[in-house]
């Protein structure tokens, strides 16, 4: 085969591609192959693809792909948090002239793919899921606004977790950071193909990002329930809501960055470049115009969970409900005011850095004042120390040294000691554990029972609690120390070996927050098997508040039957006062849409575009973008996509539902 031809059909994709000289990324694929196999072997021979295709990849409810993120991001977790341990482990022997056993081009890799996976494709798909599964159910609604759309914005999601999965075993993955900052990602400093991996499996992702955040909008603003105001909404709802119009105002900036950074790689502009007229602080600009807001993006609706778990477990209405929905409202705006202090040290100048300085503080108050209302709500409440509200607790004390540290980086003085150093790396981490995952845990051990009908195991929950927060204050707490001392973030080796002892102890930290990882798995596990000893027959097993609750555990296909009419803000709690629960009479056939399987081809073609725009084999992008713009023509005509569920099934099911909360003296 000539050079010419082998070019055409391959584009830049060799055998080279292949790491066969990195015995660890060897050793990876060989895990993940047999586990892989492993999978397909047990699907299989239990029969469970159609079923899964049936009910699961192609399903447009709201509360299965709610799931499925869930899925996808404690996957990916595993992945991340395998890099994670790789680094502390790493850092902690790389002493004394040794290096380690991780090589720089490989440690870069790795330092690079945790920051993008844990941001992306774990602690998105966490809140997305959550978004997804609880705010209809919340608003009274029976789906969201566009329900194929959902379907498609999970799948380029899983799109380009995939692509990010890939570029471990074919090709290696950037070398910059998780933000790619230019000119490093640039063809001069990167002109391997990780940078491509970066740029395309965010754009894909984006994409489904993007699309989900302007569906969850269309939903809480035109099918909330009769009687539910915008000041009636449940507080998870209104962060629902201020987290996806910032992902609708900066997800376009992020699309826009990588694509300007695209063109310079492939078609040769000079947009970021420090020669032809580009500027690399323009990229600095964007991609933090992007990068702060997101920040908010997942701790927003974390922030909604808590306040959520705050007042049900503390047997009291959420003090100061007003001041909490502007909090929110103002926490959105000024998250597009303080972009510029990630980049103090820059030489943007005094009264620049004093605006950005003084607007970061500002920023702080409106958070400390919803501290402080989930510590009233708490104050002379009947407290139940459940594993949502300890995981509640926790979050408080953690995040408010978060916070801390936060308020101490925004005086530009003092971010011109400690930038780019561990401190600001245990900061982040303190506000994204303590912050995003603490309430994702929460959220996940509250709803449970809403989503399957049955508790999780607390012994297990508790075991990964504590070996949560402990572990994190023993990874985190020396780099606040070594931070502080002045040790730079990236660095593989080191000289000075009276560093070492705090290294050691931030892996045994690790090693902690591992084990956390392993009991939620195991909590889960358990739980499944015993699930029937799990159960509670009232469907409601937290005495919660709000609406959610009203429904079986876990919801029919259709939510619910009749349309609820709202009269207070703690919608459940009132209902349940004035006995209104649900009519006995009066059943009507229910319009549901139908499960369709474009969402998965779409994203599926889009995913072989974006593998063929890496390795410039441009045959397959050509083939697939026109596969990508037939299909979804043809799909458009497709009009019979829905069905109705009988009244017939639909009175039965409410019926007993409504016996069980009868005989539980509901």
């Amino acid at each position: 085969m000539s050079e010419a031809v082998t070019k055409f059909l391959f584009g830049r994709l060799t055998l080279e591609a292949i790491p066969y000289h990195e015995p660890i990324l060897l050793g990876t694929f060989a895990m993940v192959a047999l586990g892989g196999i492993a999978l397909v072997g047990a699907l299989s021979y239990y029969k469970l693809w159609n079923y899964l295709w049936r009910e699961w990849f192609t399903t447009v409810d709201h509360k299965r792909i709610g799931i499925m993120y869930l899925v996808l991001g404690t996957v990916m977790l595993l992945r991340g948090f395998a890099d994670a341990i790789m680094m502390r482990l790493q850092q902690a022997i790389a002493f004394n002239g040794s290096e380690g056993y991780l090589p720089a081009h490989h440690y870069d890799q790795v330092f690079t793919a945790h920051g993008v996976i844990m941001i992306f494709f774990v602690a998105m798909p966490f809140v997305t899921g959550l978004m997804n599964y609880i705010v209809p159910l919340q608003i009274g609604a029976r789906d969201v606004s566009f329900p194929f759309l959902n379907n498609f914005s999970f799948w380029m999601t899983t799109a380009g977790a995939i692509l990010v999965m890939m570029s471990l075993f074919v090709g290696e993955f950037a070398r910059t950071g998780w933000l790619a900052m230019a000119p490093l990602s640039g063809l001069d400093y990167s002109p391997d193909v990780g940078v491509d991996y970066y740029i395309w499996a965010l754009q894909i992702a984006g994409v489904g990002t993007l699309l989900s955040g302007v569906n969850l909008i269309a939903t809480i603003v035109k099918l909330r329930a009769p009687g539910m105001t915008l000041m009636k909404m449940p507080v998870f709802t209104w962060s629902a809501l201020v987290t996806n119009v910032l992902i609708v105002a900066a997800f376009p900036v992020l699309t826009a960055v990588l694509a300007l950074l695209g063109a310079d790689r492939y078609l040769g502009t000079h947009f970021f470049t420090n020669e032809a007229g580009g500027n690399p602080m323009m990229y600095v600009n964007m991609i933090w115009i992007w990068g702060h807001p997101e920040v908010y993006i997942l701790v927003l609706p974390a922030f909604g969970v808590f306040s959520e778990v705050v007042s049900t477990f503390s047997s009291k209405r959420l003090f100061g409900y007003t001041s909490m929905v502007y909090a929110l409202i103002v926490i959105c705006i000024l998250s597009y005011l303080v972009w510029l202090h990630h980049f103090f040290t820059m030489g943007s100048g005094a009264t620049v850095n004093s605006f950005f300085g003084i607007t970061t503080m500002i920023i702080s108050i409106p958070t400390g004042a919803k501290i402080f209302n989930w510590l009233f709500t708490m104050y002379r409440g009947r407290i139940r120390f459940e594993l949502p509200m300890m995981w509640s607790i926790a979050f408080m004390l953690t995040f408010v040294i978060g916070g801390m540290t936060g308020v101490l980086l925004a005086v530009p003085p003092a971010d011109f000691v400690l930038h780019n150093s561990l401190f600001l790396v245990a900061h982040f981490h303190n506000v994204i554990i303590g912050g995003v995952l603490f309430g994702m845990f929460a959220g996940i051990n509250y709803w449970w029972p809403k989503a399957f009908g049955f508790k999780l195991d607390r012994t297990w929950g508790l075991v990964s609690f504590w070996s949560w927060v402990i572990g994190f204050w023993v990874a985190f707490t020396p780099l606040y120390i070594v931070g502080l001392m002045g040790v730079t973030r990236r660095l593989r080796t080191f000289e000075d070996p009276s560093l070492q002892i705090w290294f050691v102890i931030a892996a045994v930290g690790a090693g902690i927050i591992a084990i956390g990882i392993a009991a939620f798995l195991i909590q889960i596990a358990v739980s499944i098997r015993n699930r029937e000893a799990l159960k509670d027959v009232t469907g409601d097993p937290w005495h919660g508040r709000t609406l959610e609750w009203s429904t079986s555990s876990p919801p029919p296909d259709y939510n619910f039957a009749f349309t609820p009419v709202i009269h207070d803000l703690d919608a459940w709690d009132d209902m349940k006062a004035k006995n209104q629960m649900a009519p006995t009479q009066g059943w009507l056939d229910i319009h549901m849409p139908r499960n369709t399987g474009a969402g998965v081809i779409l994203a599926g073609l889009s995913m072989i575009v974006g593998f063929g725009l890496i390795w410039h084999i441009w045959w397959m992008v050509g083939l697939g973008m026109l596969s990508v713009i037939g299909y979804a023509i043809f799909h458009s005509f497709d009009y019979d996509r829905d069905f109705n569920i009988p009244a017939a099934e639909v009175a039965a099911t409410e019926t007993a539902r409504l016996k069980a909360l009868a005989a539980a003296g509901a």
